[in-house]
């Protein structure tokens, strides 16, 4: 009998994605709407502010997603402060601006078009294209633009290699990225590598070079305990290539601790627009994936990036104890679960980077802090021979 009632019962037809989506007019009298003869009403309509030069400016940063291509450019930043190499004002200024532009294209780019999506999304739902405050054809003129601005800049006022690199994480962003959050869960990995890439963009800026050839060895910067009787490297000016290499994986593992909380966080929202996430497919497995990473950090931390000679032997000390509290929040977070807990590890990634990468810039191999702010004593004696002879 059931399986007849079952046989019998007609199949429900499966739902168009555009059921999801309702038009405004659904709100207004039936007669009035089905009716071709009869105009809609003004006041059905809501009034849309004219795009004056302040509100165009807010919504372009909006595109840009502000916050994120503000840490763009500041891991940038990291990268050519950390490196060995001279710059210049004008290279620094063109990298800025140039890795803000082409952050600026790629995220225009991705929410053109997820529109769909982000309209389900509690926490995307009031982008400027869901609500209308800019059309389609306008963003992409602005991320057009901006995508061919980014990279012209890096390639006149810097070098080809800065510019390919921008131009490459544009596409990657905007294209596999965005292509694969809605069809599998290795999009998290690829978002990794485009929040890695702004670092090398820095380093590659100041003329430093990212494959080891045999002008450019790699060099290991051992502790001295384990160098003795080998002479001593001159740091200053060494262009070694395992540099960027650490820079990179200190910026890829940080990522998932910091996007795997946030994404538990929101999961619902994620599972609702049907974006594959591990948060929502296994967010057990999304808790250790985050884990392992927190706990990759501290060889990145203590062992790559002295051994690379970005920094000195004491920043493998002075590292530990970020890492450590980190690693403790990512292992309560995948021990107990729970979105308490997820919190915790999501607000620690967030003090995590601009502390490591000043702490770096602290212990930066060959930087003599009390030289460069004229308290060195070597100095003051080189002046007072000068005024002796």
């Amino acid at each position: 009998m059931i399986a007849i009632a079952r046989a019998a019962a007609p199949r429900r037809a499966s739902a168009v994605f555009s059921s999801f989506f309702f038009h405004n007019t659904q709100w207004l009298d039936k007669k009035l709407f089905n009716d071709p003869q009869i105009a809609l009403p003004v006041s059905a309509y809501k009034k849309v502010d004219a795009l004056s030069p302040s509100r165009l400016v807010k919504v372009y940063l909006e595109l840009s997603k502000s916050r994120l291509t503000v840490l763009n450019v500041l891991t940038a930043m990291s990268g050519v402060a950390l490196s060995p190499l001279p710059t210049t004002v004008p290279i620094l200024l063109s990298t800025a601006v140039g890795t803000a532009l082409c952050s600026a294209s790629a995220n225009s780019l991705n929410q053109l078009q997820e529109v769909p999506f982000d309209a389900q999304m509690a926490r995307t739902r009031n982008r400027p294209l869901c609500r209308r405050a800019i059309s389609p054809t306008h963003t992409a003129a602005f991320a057009v633009a901006t995508g061919i601005a980014g990279p012209a800049l890096l390639w006149t006022m810097v070098n080809p290699t800065t510019a390919i690199l921008g131009a490459a994480n544009v596409a990657l962003y905007a294209g596999a990225y965005t292509w694969m959050k809605r069809r599998s869960v290795w999009n998290t990995w690829v978002g990794a590598v485009v929040g890695a890439v702004p670092p090398l963009m820095g380093w590659t800026a100041c003329g430093g070079k990212l494959w080891p050839s045999s002008d450019y060895p790699v060099h290991l910067f051992l502790p001295d305990f384990l160098s003795s009787g080998v002479p001593a490297l001159d740091t200053s000016m060494i262009d070694n290539p395992l540099a960027p290499f650490a820079l990179f994986m200190l910026l890829f593992s940080w990522q998932f601790p910091h996007f795997n909380a946030l994404s538990y966080i929101v999961r619902g929202s994620y599972a609702q627009a049907g974006y594959r996430m591990l948060s929502v497919l296994d967010p057990a497995k999304n808790a250790l994936v985050s884990l392992r990473h927190a706990a990759l950090l501290i060889p990145i931390s203590s062992v790559l990036l002295p051994l690379s000679g970005l920094t000195t032997w004491a920043f493998a000390l002075t590292a530990l104890p970020p890492n450590l509290i980190c690693l403790r929040a990512a292992w309560k977070w995948w021990r107990y679960g729970g979105e308490k807990q997820a919190r915790v590890v999501f607000q620690h990634s967030l003090w995590y980077l601009p502390v490591m990468l000043g702490l770096m810039m602290f212990h930066k191999q060959g930087m003599d802090w009390w030289k460069w702010m004229g308290l060195s004593d070597e100095e003051k004696k080189e002046e007072a021979k000068l005024v002796e002879a």
